[in-house]
């Protein structure tokens, strides 16, 4: 276990060519290949100089000689080098060892939301205590395990609502223990009441408004909770148009005044005088992406992350499609930056506003291409 911390510690370090000189960490990582150790894996990878192949360290592969092996933090660092990924054990899809006992996880929650959940019961059958589990979901997914059983458990609530099942009927289906509890939590995640959202959102206000911007125009518009769509477009009555198809049975009024400090907030980060837009929401999503955008809000100003690399980091590695539909489905432009998650390959992917605005915000924020 000391081997494999010493490791991981490692995986989280700069990512740099590969080791020219022996020392206590190399001869770890060599025991690590001699053993086939899993837990290695997503921690180092290494390059056979005879084959020009690169391997992760549980590779069922003929284990080379020595003198024949480099270590590499990353596979890009390995690509990099002239080395290319191993056709058995799939180096490229190792993500951080970590991922996997979160994802085991999520996987225990979202098979028991019919009953009581503790955090010990889940974290027991992830091999961790839970102090330790809590500490990985919010470094890996924002949110707390008792956030992530809430998300599904209002995701599947959604589903029963929608099937215009009864409000009482559907709550206790989808795992509350009780109405007080929907109800402290509904406003929250729906956007408004159980009842008002089986009704199709009748009742709910529902502010917007259209102006000028370096990407062309933009709509804003929120509701007192927070900001429900920001909108990216040529002209003001498609624009118009999306959101009230959006909230068909939503009251929805223009109020170019009432919404000035929203335009102006945004207004100051596309001109770069504010590279972090904390500004509340109040969107409606499934778990899942809820997971994607609360990582999109986690990436740094200037910086990208690949579809993949978005997968990985939620425990999912195969769910690179599936974080590029939550990216779609983005409904506030800009303060879910989905503009920052490009393809593996450096392309820049798609953009629901159009990718002559997701390159320009890049280079606004002066991110690589």
């Amino acid at each position: 276990m000391e081997t494999a911390q010493m490791l991981t510690s490692e995986a989280r370090a700069a990512p740099q060519p590969a080791l020219k000189v022996r020392d206590g960490r190399e001869d770890l990582r060599w025991r690590a290949v001699l053993t086939r150790d899993a837990r290695a894996d997503g921690a180092f990878v290494f390059g056979v100089r005879s084959t020009g192949v690169y391997c992760r360290p549980s590779c069922p592969a003929r284990r080379p000689r020595r003198a024949q092996v480099v270590f590499f933090r990353r596979p890009a660092d390995a690509e990099r080098a002239g080395f290319r990924p191993c056709r058995r054990c799939r180096p490229r899809e190792v993500g951080d060892p970590r991922a996997a006992v979160v994802e085991r996880a999520c996987r225990y929650i979202e098979a028991h939301l019919d009953g009581p959940l503790s955090l010990a019961a889940v974290a027991d059958h992830a091999g961790r205590t839970p102090r330790a589990l809590r500490r990985l979901f919010v470094r890996l997914l924002g949110i707390t395990p008792r956030g992530y059983a809430d998300a599904c458990r209002l995701n599947l609530l959604r589903a029963r609502l929608r099937a215009q099942e009864a409000v009482t009927r559907a709550l206790y289906d989808a795992g509350f223990g009780s109405s007080s509890r929907l109800y402290e939590r509904a406003p929250r995640h729906l956007g408004m009441t159980p009842g008002a959202y089986r009704r199709g959102g009748r009742g709910m206000r529902i502010a917007y408004t259209i102006t000028a911007s370096p990407l062309g125009r933009l709509l804003v518009a929120a509701t007192e909770r927070g900001l429900c769509a920001v909108s990216l477009g040529d002209a003001d009555p498609p624009l118009e148009a999306a959101l009230r198809a959006e909230y068909p049975s939503a009251e929805v009024r223009r109020d170019d005044e009432g919404l000035g400090r929203w335009v102006a907030a945004l207004m100051r980060y596309l001109h770069g005088q504010a590279p972090r837009l904390a500004l509340p929401l109040d969107i409606q999503a499934t778990a899942f992406q809820r997971q994607v955008w609360e990582a999109l809000r986690a990436i740094p100003y200037g910086a990208t992350r690949s579809y993949g690399e978005v997968a990985r980091a939620l425990g999912r590695p195969a769910a690179a499609r599936a974080v590029a539909r939550a990216c779609a489905a983005n409904p506030v432009a800009l303060v879910i930056p989905c503009h920052r998650v490009v393809r593996g390959d450096g392309g820049l992917g798609g953009y629901r506003w159009g990718l002559d605005r997701k390159r320009a915000l890049l280079a606004r924020e002066g991110a690589p291409p």
